[in-house]
């Protein structure tokens, strides 16, 4: 593979340690990941036991798990723009096989230690197991507060109640973070709860098949009169909008980060194709029907990479926290078309060729089309824009 993308940060050059990670990363990548990819599209996404865990062995002896997490939990401290740098490689790979990389969903970083030592600690150090965050219901998807999930205070905890859809990983999960409105008297209070998929109550109702084939399911949990310890709590009652804006910023930035890499590989991949096919005794790349969409993606891949690289310096600087929203919100929006668009364009370039399931581009194509729906639709991704314009202006949110 060749870098066709520069390793150019918003802040100048990268440090030799950041040039290092990138290195590790991308070894990690093509020397272990991409050699699996057509294997478990055959198998469905699902590799046997001994691979997932030969994965989880890679992944930690090259020191890629718990990215943003601390070093004394098992996890590495990076920063956001190391965070990126890693997570651009881990797209660049089908199949989601980078999810079998230890890690966890970053509102456990207000984990209390009792909970950081229950389930932090022993995914980050590959045991097994993960997390699972489930917020969406069958009337409440990229608006929250039509949430109706709730948690009362009982003897001694609380006792939960409702229906959760699309919960990713919940099939393998070890802990499920489900968002539930606290009810107190007239008032309903969104927080964040940590509930094991074993307790009495909790039963998936549906695990439906989908467009993809990645390790893990995304199925529709019930909880019945789930009875939870008074320490389930995450980050405080009351406190799980603002986790979640979070945790949103977060996966935003990551689908336009994974959306960049596999429009690295789309076009590392396409233009060796270009570059070698011949039709009527010609190169295709010589074609302007072929060439001009490379160039096309090429730009979008460019452009897609410096906005995200600005949301990952932002978040380093600590900038305005609504800012950053708004500036993930259009990454999220920006890549997740253009990465479709692109993956589309390679399709077309490998003609009947990019129609077969060994083709990196024919699983793109499937595997990219979630990322305009997942964590808030790009319809959603729109009004946050506009109301920055609104409230913050147009020169803070296009600067």
């Amino acid at each position: 593979m060749t870098a066709s993308l520069s390793p150019v940060a918003t802040a100048g050059e990268l440090t030799p340690e950041q040039l290092e990670l990138q290195q590790r990363a991308r070894a990690f990548v093509e020397d272990v990941l991409m050699p699996l990819e057509e294997e478990a599209e055959r198998k469905g996404g699902r590799l046997p036991a001994e691979t997932l865990q030969s994965i989880r062995r890679a992944a930690i002896d090259a020191r890629l798990q718990g990215g943003r997490f601390s070093p004394e939990f098992g996890g590495q401290g990076w920063s956001m723009l190391e965070w990126f740098l890693v997570n651009e490689q881990f797209g660049r790979v089908t199949n989601g096989l980078h999810w079998n990389v230890p890690n966890a969903y970053n509102v456990l970083t207000q984990a209390t230690p009792d909970q950081v030592d229950r389930y932090l600690r022993p995914i980050l150090r590959g045991e097994g197991g993960d997390t699972a965050y489930a917020v969406t219901e069958t009337e409440a998807g990229s608006d929250p507060s039509g949430i109706t999930t709730t948690a009362e205070r009982s003897d001694g905890g609380w006792l939960l109640n409702g229906e959760k859809w699309f919960v990713t990983s919940g099939d393998v999960a070890n802990v499920l973070i489900v968002m539930a409105n606290v009810v107190d008297g007239a008032d309903r209070l969104p927080t964040l709860f940590l509930v094991e998929p074993a307790a009495h109550g909790v039963e998936v109702v549906d695990d439906p098949a989908y467009t993809h084939n990645y390790p893990h399911g995304h199925p529709t949990i019930a909880f019945k009169n789930v009875e939870l310890p008074d320490d389930a709590v995450i980050g405080g009652v009351g406190n799980g909008d603002a986790l979640q804006r979070a945790w949103f910023t977060e996966e935003r930035l990551g689908i336009a980060t994974h959306g960049l890499g596999a429009m690295w590989r789309l076009l590392d991949e396409t233009t060796a194709w270009a570059l070698t096919r011949e039709q009527g005794g010609t190169r295709i790349m010589d074609y302007q029907g072929v060439s001009f969409p490379l160039a096309d993606s090429a730009t979008d891949a460019t452009v897609g990479r410096l906005l995200a690289l600005q949301v990952a310096h932002m978040v380093d600087s600590e900038a305005d926290l609504k800012i950053v929203h708004a500036k993930a919100s259009m990454a999220k929006l920006f890549v997740s078309e253009a990465a479709w668009r692109c993956a589309d364009r390679a399709v077309q370039i490998f003609g009947g060729r990019g129609y077969l399931r060994s083709n990196v581009a024919e699983r793109f194509l499937r595997e990219l089309r979630v990322d305009r729906i997942s964590e808030g639709t790009n319809e959603i991704q729109r009004l946050i824009v506009d109301r920055a314009l609104e409230r913050r202006g147009v020169e803070a949110t296009i600067h």
